[in-house]
């Protein structure tokens, strides 16, 4: 949809804090039935870890006016040097989907990974043709698994995603998540090249 949603929905978006560790269990039980539902994707968390986050400053709540929960996305670091970060459990409530909350949610998710963690490369697997979307959007390209982080904790997590075998049998090679990532580095090298093309042209 567009940037009037927050208005027209009376919908706050905002870096989680204190205040917002009461909506931990609300955002497990989203998480999970909407891997139910999906019939794929990572279907748990723990409102301890979700609070962890919070906690961390590394989560990003939409909020109605009244107090409704109606969406969630949270920061993990991997890798010995925190090179590798993942935006992971995006979630919108049922009734507030289809709007374009989750790419706001997204925006913001991704806007205070690069504030946190500026050197690091962003990264996500997904089974969602609408993330692959938004994840396009914001710079994201499509990748090979052994792009990502080798961080076996980070895989670990995949193991109560139903398809979780697959990723087994492959030896962590592939799986029916599409893998995808932002590199802060290969977006200076672009940008520099696409300066240094037009200051050619003009001096031409």
């Amino acid at each position: 949809m567009h940037r009037d949603l927050q208005k027209e929905k009376n919908i706050q978006i905002l870096v989680a804090s204190s205040e917002h560790l009461q909506y931990a269990e609300a955002v497990c039980t989203l998480i999970e039935e909407s891997a139910k539902i999906r019939g794929t994707g990572i279907a748990k968390r723990q409102p301890a870890y979700i609070r962890q986050k919070i906690k961390e400053g590394k989560a990003v709540i939409a909020l109605t006016s009244e107090g409704q929960l109606a969406g969630f996305c949270y920061i993990e670091s991997w890798g010995k040097n925190k090179d590798f970060i993942a935006n992971s459990g995006l979630i919108v409530a049922p009734q507030f989907r289809h709007l374009g909350l989750a790419g706001l949610i997204k925006q913001a998710t991704f806007t205070l990974s690069r504030k946190k963690f500026p050197q690091a490369k962003i990264f996500g697997i997904t089974t969602s043709p609408a993330v692959m979307k938004i994840n396009y959007n914001l710079g994201y390209r499509p990748v090979t698994f052994d792009q990502l982080t080798d961080d076996d904790d980070f895989w670990a997590g995949c193991a109560s995603c139903v398809n979780y075998d697959i990723l087994q049998r492959t030896n962590r090679r592939h799986c029916l998540c599409t893998a995808m990532l932002y590199d802060p580095e290969e977006k200076k090298s672009k940008y520099k090249k696409e300066a240094d093309y037009e200051e050619s042209r003009i001096s031409l």
